[in-house]
């Protein structure tokens, strides 16, 4: 059984017009739920995570402008989202969700948020769509607690995961591995521990290629005792804010490969979806939903 972490606030209204699919959250535990890949008691409603676990991350002075709703016109214009206390509140759950996710990982050898993801939130700040960094906050919590030792974050988002890089920019015991594209959003990229750019147009082969390259090695270098894997499905070349050449078996083939080495080196793993702005909304829920597809065949 898996361990998925969903709220209906997770789709949050926003102002008609606005580009980001906030309905991907509640189509997609809808379509799990209707053709049979998950059931109800695969859910679990997240609480909110606490103030102490979020100041272990963010600056104690950036989250109290953020939640009293005190963040500049031009703070508010990078994140991209109008604020509200709403919108906070979800940034909240979503990043409980991830650290409850992570604990029932560490019991069933995996763990999925119906959102999260939120790679481009830093220590002081948030940028595009992401105001709390919910992984990051989850791998602190892991380490707080003892309850790991070595953190691997595998970031396969279309988008460099410029935040989480400049949150554990000087952590030794989180290691953040970025494979996004290079002329893509952040167009100043930070430094993680291991980029891999990747060329507009980069297709299937190429993609699946230097993946599997590249995490057998590094899982072997790095040797985690857990991984946070951002699974965003904005590689596709449907994309809208994507650059790359990928087809949806391909992101389902990354997914596979990913989940299955995992698995095999017994090396638990909570996901958060992050990215996925097909202008077709079914492209984008297929696509989602193949990572949830792949981890319930693997671990069921």
């Amino acid at each position: 059984m898996l361990s998925i972490a969903y709220h209906p606030i997770y789709q949050l209204p926003l102002p008609e017009g606005h580009r980001f699919p906030m309905e991907k959250y509640d189509l997609l535990p809808k379509q799990l739920l209707h053709e049979g890949s998950c059931t109800s008691q695969d859910f679990f409603e997240p609480q909110p995570i606490d103030k102490k676990s979020i100041e272990r991350v963010h600056c104690p002075y950036y989250l109290e402008r953020l939640t009293k709703l005190q963040l500049d016109r031009k703070e508010v214009r990078k994140i991209g989202f109008p604020l509200s206390k709403q919108l906070i509140d979800r940034e909240i759950r979503i990043a409980g969700g991830t650290v409850e996710g992570a604990l029932r990982a560490l019991k069933t050898g995996i763990a999925m948020n119906i959102a999260g993801g939120t790679h481009h939130a830093f220590s002081n700040r948030g940028e595009a769509f992401c105001l709390l960094n919910d992984q990051a906050i989850a791998a602190q919590y892991l380490l707080d607690h003892q309850l790991a030792k070595q953190i691997l974050i595998v970031d396969l988002d279309v988008h460099q995961g410029n935040g989480t890089a400049e949150i554990f920019k000087d952590n030794s015991r989180v290691f953040t591995f970025s494979m996004h594209g290079a002329k893509n959003y952040p167009f100043q990229k930070e430094k993680s521990d291991l980029d891999l750019a990747l060329a507009d147009g980069m297709k299937d082969e190429v993609y699946l290629d230097l993946l599997q390259k590249t995490l057998p090695e590094l899982l072997n270098r790095v040797a985690p005792d857990f991984v946070f894997y951002l699974c965003g499905v904005d590689i596709v070349a449907t994309d809208k804010l994507g650059r790359l050449g990928m087809s949806i078996s391909g992101c389902k083939a990354r997914d596979t490969y990913v989940l299955q080495l995992l698995k095999e080196k017994e090396i638990p793993v909570q996901c958060s979806m992050g990215g996925g702005y097909s202008k077709d909304i079914k492209i984008i829920l297929d696509a989602h939903a193949n990572t949830f597809r792949i981890a319930q065949n693997l671990y069921s």
